[in-house]
């Protein structure tokens, strides 16, 4: 009875993860430009926050040599679709707002991403999907309505209904 419990649940599970149509942030650690690639999903966006206060590694945007952040440090950066701007050092949160807004679509930024803890996984310049989660993306439609996901233990934020 239990083992059929389970695998209901499984596949319930399953079917809550294929209705996954919303707006996703997928972040990818990679050196020296740590990357969000973004799926805009069902809805047209105009803007992602990332907000990183909430993660479990307490990570912060490193912008500038010398600052908050270890050893490398890069300012946003568009790599598709974004409009980029300055980003204070050691910020833990960031709008960035988009170019291409169509359902559908994509785009992507890249910027540094350091954690705070004193034993991390593969240390503070690099970013474990463990030290991501928890973290919020903030997808903001083209009408003004704000959507937030939480970042998982796969770096990915997804808005699902």
């Amino acid at each position: 009875m239990w083992k059929t419990s389970i695998a209901l649940m499984c596949l319930a599970g399953a079917a809550q993860a294929a209705d996954c149509t919303g707006a996703s942030l997928r972040f990818v650690e990679s050196a020296p430009r740590d990357r969000f690639e973004l799926q805009i999903g069902t809805q047209p966006l105009r803007a992602v926050t990332v907000d990183l206060r909430g993660s479990a590694g307490r990570l912060i945007f490193d912008t500038e040599d010398g600052g908050t952040g270890v050893e490398v440090f890069q300012p946003l950066r568009d790599e598709g679709g974004t409009q980029a701007s300055d980003v204070a050092d050691g910020a833990e949160v960031i709008k960035v707002a988009l170019r291409e807004t169509a359902a559908g679509g994509r785009a992507a930024f890249s910027i540094d991403v350091d954690d705070r803890m004193t034993s991390s996984d593969l240390g503070q310049i690099r970013v474990t999907g463990g030290e991501m989660a928890g973290a919020t993306a903030i997808f903001e439609t083209a009408d003004g309505t704000q959507i937030k996901a939480v970042f998982d233990d796969r770096n990915r934020a997804q808005v699902c209904s």
